[in-house]
């Protein structure tokens, strides 16, 4: 509990106890009012100084107005006890949702725990801590165990395991050693690093993180907006309403009927009414629902960017995938060498080394695959060819290293190979040596990642990607996606979107998921963009409305199920609220129920609907 809620708690309690004692205590009179004034000031001041706040700042019509009015009304009419019951009970509601409340905000809380206060340089071989804000690209930052990583950087020294659960959700240790990349955020568990930062501070994945959370709360769903659009109308006219049966039963009691008035009872019932009718269930519970609903998400290394989008997620029926980094590692290896009269081991060096001079992801997997030190010194006479491979000399043999339509172009025979993947086509000295098969390498989950989907309730799969027809229908076999569409251009996949967005009935959403700069288009476009985050692009990373820190595809059923878990908590809140709201206040204003049932109606039910809503916290086993 805050200092505040304890607060309130002594007061409740001081409260309470004097209420009880006033039964035994036998005065009548003025000094009984005295008595139970006492206890009423005691626990509801502050209600009584916030409704004279609105009234001069001429925001009448909340809550504490509601309840500033009936407990008033019910003093003067003589209902000591009432009076103070109502604000006593109102004020156990209001401590209630307000730990409610801090109980969600601490969640989002443990994920802030993640913000570094600095970052250790070496000066003179002495540690000095240094405002992360300071720290320049390229400088090289130390990180002791048990410390947080303040930046995102590549390991130039040491080895360690990571705790990466403050941003994935994720228990297991991470190992990293050097030329690994490292995001800022995690904790540094066992050995000393030493790191090279890449990105300055306030761009790096920590910042961007909690800017993220920070801000999700101001993006507000459409059932939120629905409420406070509702209180807005709702209070006034319940005030009206009151008013109306205070006066005019009454005076059609004594105008038309020729029968007493019985002030007292109307505006007894009017109150009640007030009581009865004031809206906190509906404008506490439902903002809480969403909130708790983002904290739980982000604990399971899904960030929400606002309730909007949750809401959104829930309507979601087709899923389309980018596929490289997405759906695939988007890291390629060396699956076989065919049609070769050389030994594999010696002809993956001589491609490998005509390769040492590209930095494209093919030559990479290549030089990964040879895994030995290149020597660049037996390398020379290195030509680019666009769109088809290169040459090179190696070991003075002119080595020709690329796809089909280079060995076309140097006229030499070669062979197709029967599996899928990427073909590096190699030639020496003019003759051909046979090729070398590269794929890239799916995803564990990804399969299982579609399968979870489809249980899920999603319609439709679809996998747009670049790569070639047979590449792409391969995977898409072995995930089981509906749908694929290959050989696109960045600005293709805009295109099937927009077309798959025409087709869908309006009701349906449309999610897409990319990882990569080129997706950054699709990702703005579709009516929910998915992002994965802890590899992904920052341009992605921006444009997506969700973001999925450990980039498991596992990840998004995941979100999509605690995405309607939260929608069905609020609606469930909707419906119960309103629904006890309009019987009570139909049993009030027959004069049925009295200020106790009142106080059910008021206290008991906004009780209910933030015990439901806190149930969006729960989505571990989700």
């Amino acid at each position: 509990m805050t200092k505040k809620q304890k607060k309130v708690l002594i007061r409740i309690i001081i409260a309470a106890v004097l209420v009880i004692a006033l039964q035994f205590i036998p005065v009548k009179g003025y000094v009984r009012v005295g008595l139970y004034m006492i206890p009423y000031f005691v626990i509801g001041y502050d209600i009584l100084k916030k409704a004279g706040k609105g009234i001069l700042n001429r925001q009448i019509f909340d809550e504490n107005f509601l309840m500033a009015v009936a407990t008033i009304g019910a003093i003067a009419l003589g209902d000591y006890k009432e009076g103070t019951a109502v604000m006593l009970f109102y004020q156990i509601g209001e401590l209630f949702q307000s730990y409610a409340v801090g109980k969600s905000r601490r969640n989002i809380s443990d994920l802030m725990d993640i913000r570094p206060d600095y970052a250790n340089v070496e000066k003179d071989g002495e540690l000095e801590q240094v405002d992360p804000d300071e720290i320049e690209i390229g400088t090289v930052i130390v990180v002791q165990p048990g410390e947080k990583v303040p930046i995102d950087g590549v390991v130039v020294e040491g080895t360690s395991s990571l705790n990466t659960s403050a941003l994935t959700g994720e228990s297991v240790p991470r190992e990293v050693s050097v030329d690994d990349e490292i995001i800022s955020g995690c904790i540094n568990m066992t050995g000393l690093l030493k790191i090279r930062t890449t990105k300055e501070f306030g761009e790096s994945t920590v910042s961007k993180i909690l800017e993220l959370v920070e801000n999700a709360s101001s993006r507000k769903s459409r059932s939120e907006n629905f409420i406070s659009k509702f209180a807005k109308i709702y209070t006034p006219a319940v005030c009206y309403g009151a008013l109306a049966l205070a006066m005019l039963p009454p005076i059609v009691r004594m105008a038309f009927m020729g029968l007493a008035p019985e002030w007292g009872d109307w505006v007894y019932r009017a109150l009640t009414f007030l009581v009865i009718s004031c809206p906190c269930a509906l404008v506490i519970s439902i903002p809480l629902s969403f909130f708790a609903g983002i904290g739980g998400a982000s604990r399971e290394g899904v960030l929400v960017k606002g309730s909007s989008f949750l809401e959104t997620l829930s309507q979601t029926k087709i899923v389309v995938f980018d596929k490289t980094g997405t759906m695939t590692k988007g890291v390629f290896e060396v699956n076989g060498i065919h049609h070769s009269p050389y030994k594999d081991e010696e002809l993956l060096e001589y491609a490998a080394l005509a390769e040492s001079y590209s930095t494209h992801p093919i030559s990479k997997s290549l030089q990964r695959a040879y895994g030995k030190p290149i020597d660049k010194n037996r390398v020379s006479d290195v030509e680019e060819i666009g769109g088809h491979g290169l040459t090179a000399k190696v070991d003075g043999k002119v080595v020709a290293a690329g796809n089909a339509k280079l060995m076309k172009k140097l006229g030499i025979e070669y062979h197709d190979c029967s599996h899928v993947g990427t073909i590096v086509h190699v030639a020496i000295d003019g003759k051909y040596a046979g090729h070398i098969l590269i794929s890239d390498v799916i995803k564990e989950h990804a399969a299982e990642a579609i399968a979870a989907l489809k249980k899920s309730g999603i319609e439709k799969t679809v996998m747009l990607t670049g790569d070639a027809k047979n590449v792409a229908d391969h995977v898409a076999a072995q995930l089981g996606i509906d749908e694929v569409c290959s050989e696109l251009l960045p600005g293709d996949k805009v295109e099937k979107v927009e077309e798959l967005l025409t087709k869908k009935s309006e009701k349906d959403k449309l999610a897409f998921v990319g990882d990569g700069i080129n997706d950054a288009p699709v990702l703005s476009r579709a009516d929910i963009g998915i992002a994965m985050g802890a590899l992904g692009s920052d341009a992605a990373i921006e444009a997506a409305d969700i973001v999925l820190m450990d980039d498991d595809p596992l990840k998004i059923s995941k979100a999509i199920r605690i995405s309607r878990k939260c929608i069905r908590i609020v609606y469930e809140n909707i419906y119960f609220a309103i629904g006890i709201k309009v019987i009570c206040l139909v049993l009030g204003a027959l004069g049925i129920a009295n200020m106790w049932f009142a106080i059910f109606a008021d206290v008991g039910v906004m009780i209910l609907a933030v015990l439901n809503a806190i149930r969006t916290l729960f989505v571990k086993k989700l």
